[in-house]
C-alpha cells in the first residue's frame, strides 16, 4: 500500500463476520485476493471465493439493513443491474455504462442509497450466482433532440 490514499471499507463475507479497514483504491484489487489494510496495522489478503462485497464508506458502522433494490427507475445515469448472489441474497446497482471501466475481478457500482453509509459497493464475480441488466438510464444513444421552428400545420395559441 505504497500510496497515501485510503478509503474506509466494510468487507462482507459469506457465512462470516464483516471486516473493517482500508484500501488503496488503485491497488486493492490482486491477481486472486483483495488486500486491506486492517486499522491494527495488518494487511490482510482476502480471496475472491470469500468476499460477498467490498462497500466504500463514510463511517466503519454496519449499514447491512440499508435497501438493496431500487424501489423506482433509478435517476442516475449508466446500466440498472441487479445481482444474484450465490446465498441468494438479491441486490440492485448502477454500473458505468462503458465496458472498458469494467474489471476482470468484479464490477463496482452505485448501491440504491447512495446518499447512506455505503457509497460505492465492489462485488467479486465469484460471489454471483447471476447478473441482470434491467435497464440503460440515460443512454447517449438517444440524442437531444433540438427545438425547431414550430410546425406550419401547428396552430398558434398567441
Amino acid at each position: 500500500m505504497g500510496s497515501s490514499t485510503a478509503k474506509k471499507v466494510i468487507v462482507r463475507r459469506f457465512d462470516r463476520e464483516p471486516i473493517t479497514g482500508f484500501v488503496n483504491t488503485y491497488s486493492y484489487l490482486q491477481a486472486n485476493a483483495v488486500e486491506i489494510l486492517r486499522p491494527d496495522g495488518t494487511i490482510l489478503a482476502l480471496p475472491y471465493a470469500e468476499v460477498k462485497s467490498v462497500s466504500f464508506v463514510k463511517d466503519f458502522e454496519d449499514n447491512s439493513d440499508s435497501r438493496r433494490i431500487f424501489l423506482a427507475r433509478p435517476k442516475l445515469e449508466g446500466l440498472w443491474v441487479r445481482m444474484v448472489f450465490t446465498d441468494g441474497e438479491v441486490m440492485d446497482g448502477i454500473m458505468a455504462n462503458n465496458l472498458l471501466g469494467w474489471d476482470i475481478a468484479g464490477f463496482t457500482m452505485t448501491p440504491p442509497e447512495s446518499d447512506a453509509n455505503s457509497q460505492r459497493i465492489f462485488v467479486p464475480r465469484q460471489a454471483l450466482r447471476s447478473m441482470q441488466v434491467l435497464g440503460v438510464v440515460g443512454s447517449p444513444l438517444r440524442a437531444k433532440r433540438k427545438k425547431g421552428e414550430p410546425d406550419e400545420t401547428q396552430p398558434s395559441l398567441f
